[in-house]
């Protein structure tokens, strides 16, 4: 089982929507995204988990790479709406890692409206996104 990906930048913010199921073996999707969410945008990035199932011990690892690859390139990680069953602990090594009850309470901290269609909004989107996922839209 994977993971599909939907990369929305909004101003200077952008948002990294995940579905399925944070496994070993959707890690490497999951860490290319990343990687292409680095190359496009700047400023703190939300990585929205409304559509994500659930997320083993690797897939949580790869969330705090992400902070750090991501703090490399001058940025910054948030995540929105957690798995219930999965709590996040970050090693020391890692960025600190804000957590939002949702992503309108994350997009709130930043004080921007998810589905406002604001001049130089930009989305890319895995071919296997489903439509049914674009939650607030």
């Amino acid at each position: 089982m994977t993971i599909e990906w939907r990369y929305t930048v909004e101003q200077d913010l952008g948002i990294l929507s995940v579905a399925g199921f944070l496994g070993p073996d959707a890690v490497r999707r999951f860490s290319g995204a990343v990687g292409w969410v680095v190359g496009r945008g700047s400023g703190p990035v939300i990585v929205d988990l409304t559509g994500l199932r659930g997320w083993s011990t690797e897939g949580q690892l790869a969330i705090t790479e992400a902070a750090q690859h991501l703090t490399a390139a001058g940025r910054s990680l948030e995540l929105a709406a957690i798995p219930a069953h999965g709590l996040l602990v970050p090693d020391g090594g890692s960025p600190p890692i804000p957590v939002h009850a949702d992503l309108p309470h994350a997009l709130a901290a930043h004080s921007t409206r998810h589905g406002e269609r604001p001049e130089g909004r930009h989305e890319w989107r895995a071919t296997g996104w489903p439509p049914a996922v674009d939650a607030g839209e």
